[in-house]
C-alpha cells in the first residue's frame, strides 16, 4: 500500500473518529500528498526514519516555517501510528521523528479606541441602510463583541440567535458547542440587519436559516468574510493582522485588559486547554510594560 492510498481513509479517521476540524485535516492530507511526492509514492512498507528526516529537511531549506515543519511531523507521526495500528505497516517509520520546538509567537491585536473607531466607522456606513453595510457593520460587532472564530460565523443559523438574553449558540472545534453573550452595540446592529437587510438579501430563499448571507443570498463564505474585515481593519492603528482572527485576537486580550479571569475567557474562546488562552495574558503585559516604560518618569532610570 502507498502513501496516496492510504491517505484517504486517515483523512476519513481524522475527521470521523478524532473529529478535527476540515481545515486541520486538508492540511494533513496536504502534508501526505507532499511526503508522497518526496518518496516518489513509495509503498508505505519502503518509509523509513532517514526519508522522512530528508523529507522535513527539505522543507527547512525551502525556507518553510518553524510551525508549518512541527505541524508536518505532527501529520506523518499520527499517520503511521494510525497506519502501524491498523496494520498497513509491520514497525511505525516516524515515532522517533523529533518535532522542531515552535517559537512563541504573540498575536498581533487592535488597540481598544482603534476597535472602537472601525465599529463606529461601520455604524455610519450602515446608516445609510444599504443591505450589505447593514450586515458587514453586524458581522464586525459579533466577531468582535463574542470573540468568534470565522468559521463559527459562517456555519451559524438565525435559530442561534437568543435575541432577549443577548446570547449566541456557538459550534466550535470539534462539534463542541458554547453559549457566548455578546454586547448591545452587537445586539443593536444584529437587530438592524434581521429586520432591515437580511429579508432582501434572502430573497431567493437559496440561504435557508443561515445567519449571515452573500450578496446573491446564499450562507455567507469565510472568503467574504476576510474581504469585508480586510478592507475595514486595513486602516486601523495598532491591528498589522488583517484577517477576522485579529478581532478574536483583540477581542481576548481587550477582556483580560478589563480584568476578565482567564478562564471565562477560555470558555468564552472555546479554548479546549487553558495554556492556549494565557496567550492573551502575556500580549497583555506586553502592552503594560510598554505604556510604563513610555510614561512612568522613572522607568528608563
Amino acid at each position: 500500500m502507498r502513501i496516496g492510498d492510504a491517505a484517504d481513509a486517515y483523512a476519513r479517521h481524522l475527521a470521523d473518529v478524532r473529529r478535527l476540524s476540515p481545515a486541520t485535516v486538508r492540511a494533513y492530507r496536504s502534508d501526505l500528498a507532499d511526503l508522497a511526492a518526496s518518496v516518489h509514492d513509495a509503498p508505505l512498507t519502503e518509509i523509513d526514519l532517514e526519508a522522512l528526516r530528508e523529507w522535513l529537511w527539505q522543507a527547512t531549506r525551502r525556507g518553510d516555517a518553524r510551525s508549518t515543519i512541527a505541524r508536518r511531523t505532527a501529520a506523518v507521526r499520527g499517520f503511521f501510528s494510525w497506519a502501524h495500528e491498523s496494520g498497513r505497516v509491520p514497525v511505525d517509520p516516524a515515532v522517533r521523528l523529533v518535532s522542531p520546538k515552535r517559537g512563541r509567537t504573540l498575536p498581533k491585536v487592535a488597540t481598544a479606541d482603534g476597535m472602537a473607531g472601525l465599529l463606529d466607522a461601520a455604524a455610519a456606513t450602515a446608516a445609510g441602510g444599504d443591505p450589505l453595510a447593514l450586515r458587514d457593520h453586524a458581522m464586525l460587532e459579533l466577531l468582535y463583541g463574542a470573540a468568534l472564530r470565522v468559521s463559527e460565523l459562517c456555519g451559524m443559523d438565525v435559530d442561534a440567535l437568543d435575541r432577549q438574553a443577548r446570547t449566541v449558540r456557538v459550534l466550535g472545534k470539534g462539534g463542541k458547542e458554547r453559549v457566548v453573550p455578546y454586547g448591545l452595540p452587537a445586539a443593536r446592529a444584529l437587530d438592524a440587519y434581521l429586520v432591515r437587510a437580511r429579508p432582501t438579501l434572502a430573497a431567493d430563499g437559496s440561504g435557508g436559516r443561515a445567519l449571515f448571507l452573500g450578496a446573491r443570498g446564499g450562507p455567507i463564505g469565510p472568503r467574504t468574510v476576510y474581504a469585508v474585515v480586510s478592507r475595514m481593519l486595513g486602516p486601523v492603528v495598532g491591528a498589522p493582522t488583517v484577517g477576522p482572527h485579529a478581532l478574536r485576537h483583540s477581542a481576548a486580550t481587550h477582556l483580560l485588559d478589563g480584568g476578565a479571569d482567564l478562564r471565562t475567557v477560555q470558555e468564552m474562546l472555546g479554548h479546549a486547554s487553558l495554556g492556549t488562552t494565557q496567550i492573551y495574558t502575556h500580549v497583555s503585559s506586553e502592552r503594560l510594560l510598554s505604556s510604563y516604560r513610555l510614561a512612568h518618569p522613572r522607568a528608563e532610570k
